[in-house]
């Protein structure tokens, strides 16, 4: 983790712009990777990279370990010979600013269907070996994925939980039966992986070369109608049906009056300490495979995880049972020596996880949206920042800046221009600038916050269902004279890299130089 100060952009792929209905790893990905650079920001902050599930939630994926075909670019693979670009003259009517995902998804199987097919009747040597290397290095967890996408497939997309029992409870006879039956539809699932890993890893090569480190996600929890949970119950909460016992949440606090049911399985601890918590090692080395650093979604729950009864309709009741916390994290450090996490401290922050956070260097997360109760004491206001934190105008989880500000109370939008000094109206930009002042060694914002935009751009709404995780980008919003007024505020505040400090020292100097000039 770089020691000067940094700054970073929060901008999850499917946000980019481009004619596909979704953002993807294609040519706007690189082109975010220029601007980063252009304007001197080191970190580029992603959220889950998997394959997404239910209501479309990049924190409900079908696997822990695989990655979303939906991000893969069909211009690469036009660049590659498996479509071609009569293949992407007949699509659909995107719309633009936000993803539909219905008819994208449906389109973008299509066109890597088509792909598979070609690569099959193509029998190209060069890509024939690529994959079989993949197939090699990836089995751990690639088999029983592709085979749980293939049986899901063919039930429709239902729930494993759903499934017949000898499919549900993995009976091999059935599965092998299965797999002789439908041995096409799992290699094209496995290709779909194959296609999303050689598109990310040429895209993080880029963004490393450029002097970009990617910050990445990993939740807590996994999703139920997950390859996860289906291929290791005995990891889990579950009862002999494999319904489970106990799922996760968070009790009532500032985003619900009746907390948040996730409804997520959760752990069988004992297992996981018998074993060595190899699951927990095996998954953050594959989220380490993808990016720099990983910041780690309910980091409390490691502490000690809110575990509500299956059943029940709101998380109010449950009780915080403790996890091997210590132990998993001595883990991790025995396997990857200094550990590259944030963890993500929000909500009800007790002394163990302060304990667990701080006793092994791990810096936490500030939301500067939550600092304006009127408090100048208040943790999340910039004068109180610890140097070892990441400090944000807010997360995917709250609203934008000017959405925020928008709808706060009288006294709270009094108090924040107050602090700020900032007059009526736009606040994104003097919130980012009090964030970038402040002593925290990292700061990032929102690519909405940039922009200014208010709640229509709101990535997610905790506790909803639908409407979330649709923003994208406008085709000319990474334009040069943003990055340039990024990297003016990077220089301001000593967050610029130091070989673009002394260029653009330089340039200042020079236009402070030209404006005295007599005409």
């Amino acid at each position: 983790m770089p020691s000067e100060r940094n700054s970073g952009i929060l901008l999850h792929p499917t946000s980019f712009p481009g004619r596909f209905g979704v953002g993807d790893l294609g040519p706007e990905a690189y082109r975010w990777v220029d601007f980063l650079k252009l304007s001197g920001t080191r970190y580029w902050q992603i959220l889950p990279l998997g394959p997404t599930g239910y209501g479309d939630s990049p924190y409900q994926c079908f696997s822990a370990f695989a990655g979303n075909p939906l991000l893969v670019s069909p211009e690469i693979l036009v660049d590659e010979g498996l479509l071609s670009e009569k293949d992407l003259r007949h699509r659909p009517s995107f719309p633009k600013g936000k993803i539909d995902f219905g008819p994208t998804i449906i389109w973008k199987n299509e066109i890597l269907e088509k792909a598979f097919n070609n690569f099959v009747s193509a029998k190209s040597e060069r890509l024939n070996l690529e994959f079989q290397s993949f197939l090699e290095m990836e089995k751990s967890w690639l088999e029983d994925y592709a085979l749980f996408m293939a049986i899901k497939e063919n039930q429709d997309g239902a729930p494993w939980i759903t499934w017949d029992s000898k499919l549900k409870k993995r009976k091999s006879r059935t599965l092998k039966a299965f797999q002789v039956n439908h041995a096409q539809d799992i290699i094209r699932h496995k290709f779909n992986q194959f296609l999303f890993f050689r598109q990310w890893k040429s895209l993080r090569a880029y963004a490393n070369t450029n002097g970009i480190q990617i910050i990445g996600d990993m939740p807590f929890v996994i999703a139920m109608d997950s390859a996860d949970a289906w291929t290791h119950p005995e990891l889990f909460l579950m009862d002999a049906d494999l319904k489970p016992t106990m799922v996760a949440g968070v009790p009532p606090d500032y985003f619900s009056a009746t907390g948040q049911l996730w409804g997520n399985p959760l752990y069988k601890w004992p297992v996981h300490q018998r074993q060595g918590f190899s699951w927990w090692i095996e998954r953050l080395s594959a989220v380490l495979k993808l990016v720099d650093l990983v910041r780690l979604d309910h980091f409390r729950g490691f502490a000690a995880a809110w575990h509500v009864p299956f059943g029940n309709e709101t998380a109010i009741q449950g009780k915080w049972i403790p996890g091997p916390a210590k132990e998993l994290f001595t883990a991790f450090q025995k396997k990857f020596g200094k550990l590259p996490i944030i963890a993500e401290d929000l909500g009800v922050i007790t002394d163990d996880v302060k304990a667990l956070r701080d006793g092994f260097g791990l810096p936490g997360m500030k939301i500067l949206q939550f600092g304006f109760t009127g408090d100048p004491d208040d943790d999340f206001l910039p004068h109180n920042y610890p140097v070892n934190c990441f400090a944000y105008t807010g997360s995917h989880d709250n609203n934008t800046a000017q959405g925020w500000y928008d709808q706060a109370s009288p006294r709270e939008q009094a108090w924040c221009r107050k602090y700020l000094n900032a007059p009526k109206g736009s606040i994104a930009w003097p919130m980012m600038r009090a964030l970038w002042a402040s002593v925290a060694m990292n700061v990032v914002a929102p690519m909405q916050d940039l922009l200014g935009l208010g709640a229509e751009a709101r990535m997610n709404l905790p506790g909803s269902q639908t409407g979330n995780w649709s923003w994208r980008m406008a085709a000319g919003d990474m334009n040069n004279e943003l990055a340039e007024r990024l990297k003016d505020l990077n220089f301001t505040y000593a967050r610029l890299p130091q070989e673009q400090k002394l260029a653009y020292t330089r340039q200042l100097e020079q236009e402070q130089s030209d404006s005295v000039k007599p005409h």
